[in-house]
């Protein structure tokens, strides 16, 4: 079943049915103060762009997005794959077109925060060459995050 990942709005009802899905796996896992969820409404804001995967059939199946800041860093958030799915490749799919839209912009380097328990996470991001590093960006060093960069101009 071939999958099709487009830069899409995130304001569209089964994209917020995936972002809450996303939220709630995570408020699984970490306490709500130490997650840093972004809404549909901030990721629709022009610093952010959203990736979203679809089935065959049209259903939203995984996202991702990119988030710039300041001095060419750019921030890969909201990176989800529902679970019937997980396991095929698509969220590391999703983080190169991340990448790719990245290196075209020309910013210097990829930074996330995750939490402690998402080892899938960890494998997806490890296989797309990040590595793990200190605290990123505003997030604080709480014991709940783990961080990775990548570097995308020597």
């Amino acid at each position: 079943m071939p999958v099709t990942i487009a830069v899409e709005s995130p304001l569209q009802d089964d994209v917020r049915t995936l972002i809450a899905e996303l939220n709630a796996f995570l408020l699984e896992e970490t306490p709500p103060e130490f997650c840093s969820h972004m809404t549909v409404e901030q990721m629709a804001d022009e610093d952010t762009t959203v990736f979203i995967a679809r089935d065959d059939a049209g259903r939203a199946i995984a996202c991702g997005a990119l988030r710039r800041h300041g001095d060419g860093v750019g921030e890969v958030k909201r990176m989800y794959t529902i679970p019937a799915e997980q396991g095929k490749g698509t969220g590391g799919r999703i983080l190169e077109r991340i990448e790719q839209l990245a290196r075209e912009e020309g910013l210097g380097r990829l930074v996330l925060e995750t939490g402690i328990f998402h080892d899938a996470a960890y494998r997806v991001y490890e296989r797309g060459g990040f590595t793990r590093c200190g605290p990123v960006l505003h997030y604080p060093d709480t014991g709940w995050s783990v961080f990775y960069e990548k570097r995308l101009v020597a």
